[in-house]
């Protein structure tokens, strides 16, 4: 339990069975009234973001969540295989808890999940991985007009819009919160 008093951003609670991290919050203390702590939540699992209000010095559930560096290992049906290097013990991640992850993880990544009573609710990917091109295009002299993409598929699967210069086998560096091209690798 903690007290709306010692609330802090990025502090996560558990509201009406739901976990909530606090993305802002001001303690207000009117000229009439009692005091109250106004929030802002952004739901860990649905990223939606709400406003609360809640009466000064009423307590709330935190969630105690646990980050693990694990190492992908496989793909085994619809679930994702991790090992701890540590303690060489295997979870087993459904692919929902993962999001857009996997389109930019290749086997033997390490990758950084956020456990909840054992149950993977976040994970955080890199903010740029390096990758190669399995399947493109070629670029014809000629086919140089500024700023001019082409579709690549990546040897995740993922497909990025990339200058027209990027053959098949190159290695390039691509942001993973846009699926952006950055540069070559």
């Amino acid at each position: 339990m903690v007290s709306t008093n010692n609330l802090k951003n990025g502090m996560t609670l558990k509201i009406d069975g739901q976990l909530w991290r606090v993305e802002y919050f001001q303690h207000v203390k009117p000229g009439k009234g009692g005091a109250f702590v106004r929030t802002t939540l952004k739901g860990v699992q649905s990223g939606k973001t709400v406003d609360r209000t809640f009466r000064a010095g009423e307590d709330l559930d935190q969630a105690i969540l646990t980050r693990r560096t694990l190492q992908f290992l496989y793909r085994d049906g619809e679930q994702f295989v991790f090992m701890d290097p540590e303690h060489f013990e295997q979870s087993y991640v459904p692919a929902e808890a993962l999001g857009e992850a996997p389109q930019w993880v290749k086997e033997g990544d390490s990758l950084e999940l956020v456990f909840y009573e054992d149950a993977v609710i976040d994970v955080n990917v890199p903010p740029n991985v390096t990758l190669t091109v399995t399947a493109t295009e070629p670029g014809f002299q000629g086919d140089r007009v500024g700023g001019a993409t082409k579709p690549a598929t990546l040897e995740t699967g993922a497909v990025v819009q990339v200058p027209l210069f990027i053959d098949e086998g190159e290695s390039i560096k691509v942001d993973t919160r846009s699926g952006a091209y950055l540069s070559r690798a």
